[in-house]
């Protein structure tokens, strides 16, 4: 039996501190019931606890699902209030970033993202930036049926951009990263935020972006797969066709030409040999997952044969289990597919009282206030709000966390000073993957691919800052006139 605590003693004691604090210490503030603000004091707590890493998410998350039960924050009655802590589980968009992790489980297992990637480099790896456009392409395929972003960056394209660069002995340990691999690690890494940006279902966090924005506009703006999908389209294309250009100007590669890397591929492949059955069965199921939920069935059909987003997700995970492609065991040990339903639950959860309790709309009338006075018009306030919002991803570890702490105060505060909702809705939706590009440590994918040590932490920041402006601009400028033509402002 281990002797060890379950929890970080320093980050967990500045956590119950700052909870502490606001509950006992902070007067409550006029306009504000002392519910909504001892509700506050605990998503603090645990927003601080999850950046200072004191418990796994997970297990943070179940301590906050016992604390909204056990304080009744939310209800008198205590069968009310684990009914609220425990509501969450039956969101829809939870359960559909949960099965679609386990649904990109059988891309690992076929082994047929690693094909993709191989495929793409035999047809245009003749040159590095060539090399770099193919990782960025098979980012772009994997995106839409793999929620986890770390699993697509750094478990199924890193392992591929690793070998490229191994053949061409660029190696950090023997101080030759800067010959392909120092590039491509770049390239393989700044993929990653763009297609998270790019669908729903790229990144875990979106939904809870989604859940968001349709609670402060109460269901006026929800935005569907397709919609999604369609508005950062261009954006996102225009975005990922610059991003290699841009970091072959800021880091440019020793080696330009790489005939060998198309026939490495190719020798890659043949080692796979034919597409086995599982691959077959994953690519035509990835079809079907995309068919629906870009909505062609009701477009071509009518409005009864729309299939719900999350269904679409149940429909491919059965289909796999079917066909013996998954096993149940096999989901099973999806771990972080069921560490996610478990802390987006709890964190989606107080996210809803928060704003249900009424204190989303004090603090966004709070922001509104700061910002009105300065005159700016809804235009230069909505583009302060932007760039507070993303560049206060440099004190977070967690997208999750930073889109639950301030999301909605600062997308409230946006349609409060004037921003048109829908226009306002997508940038702050891109800007919540844009941000990952920021640090070593903004998302799990950057410690997997920092930690094969091609870049030095200075490079990494450097080249972080420079694409956070360029796909901001690409999303504000292509993506607002996009979005204009599309009559969505």
């Amino acid at each position: 039996m281990s002797d060890k605590l379950g929890f970080k003693p320093l980050p967990a004691a500045i956590a119950v501190g700052l909870a502490l604090l606001i509950w006992f210490v902070v007067p409550v503030p006029e306009g504000v019931t002392p519910q909504a603000w001892h509700l506050l004091a605990m998503f603090v707590g645990v927003i601080a606890a999850i950046i200072g890493k004191a418990m796994p998410i997970g297990a943070l998350s179940m301590v906050a699902i016992m604390l909204v039960a056990l304080t009744g924050v939310t209800a008198e009655k205590p069968a009310d209030a684990v009914k609220d802590a425990l509501s969450s589980f039956a969101n829809p968009l939870i359960w559909l970033i949960g099965v679609a992790i386990m649904i990109s489980r059988g891309i690992l297992k076929t082994g047929l993202g690693a094909r993709i990637g191989y495929y793409f480099i035999s047809l245009f790896g003749k040159k590095t930036m060539g090399i770099g456009y193919s990782l960025a392409l098979s980012e772009l395929l994997l995106a839409p049926v793999t929620p986890s972003n770390t699993a697509r960056g750094g478990g199924i394209i890193h392992p591929v951009m690793k070998a490229i660069a191994a053949s061409y002995d660029s190696d950090p340990e023997k101080g030759t990263q800067g010959r392909i691999g120092k590039y491509l690690a770049l390239v393989n890494y700044h993929s990653n935020p763009i297609t998270s940006a790019m669908f729903i279902t790229a990144t875990a966090p979106n939904p809870l972006v989604v859940d968001i924005i349709a609670k402060a506009t109460n269901s006026d703006i929800h935005l569907s797969w397709g919609t999604w999908a369609l508005a950062m389209l261009l954006p996102g294309l225009a975005a990922l066709v610059l991003m290699p250009l841009v970091l072959y100007f800021i880091y440019p590669p020793e080696i330009k030409e790489t005939p060998n890397a198309a026939q490495f591929a190719k020798e890659k492949l043949a080692e796979q040999g034919p597409m086995n059955r599982g691959e077959k069965i994953m690519l035509a199921i990835f079809a079907v997952l995309l068919i629906l939920w870009a909505g062609i069935p009701a477009m071509i059909f009518g409005k009864a044969f729309a299939v719900d987003a999350t269904t679409t997700a149940f429909i491919g995970l059965s289909l796999l289990l079917l066909s013996g492609v998954l096993t149940w065991d096999d989901v099973l040990k999806e771990k972080s597919a069921w560490d996610t339903v478990t802390w987006f639950a709890a964190l989606v959860m107080m996210a809803t009282f928060l704003n249900k309790l009424g204190l989303i709309a004090w603090f966004s009338g709070v922001l509104e206030g700061g910002i009105a006075h300065l005159g700016l018009g809804w235009a230069g306030a909505s583009a302060l709000l932007v760039l507070a919002y993303m560049y206060a991803h440099y004190m977070f570890a967690s997208t999750t966390a930073h889109i639950t702490a301030m999301l909605g105060a600062f997308y409230a505060a946006g349609l409060s000073l004037g921003a048109p909702p829908m226009l306002f809705a997508l940038i702050m939706a891109a800007a919540s993957s844009i941000m990952m590009t920021l640090t070593h440590y903004a998302t799990g994918t950057s410690p997997v691919i920092f930690g094969s040590g091609y870049t030095t932490l200075a490079e990494w920041w450097k080249a972080g800052f420079v694409m956070s402006v360029v796909n901001l601009l690409i999303f504000v400028v292509i993506g607002g006139i996009w979005w204009k033509v599309l009559g969505y402002w």
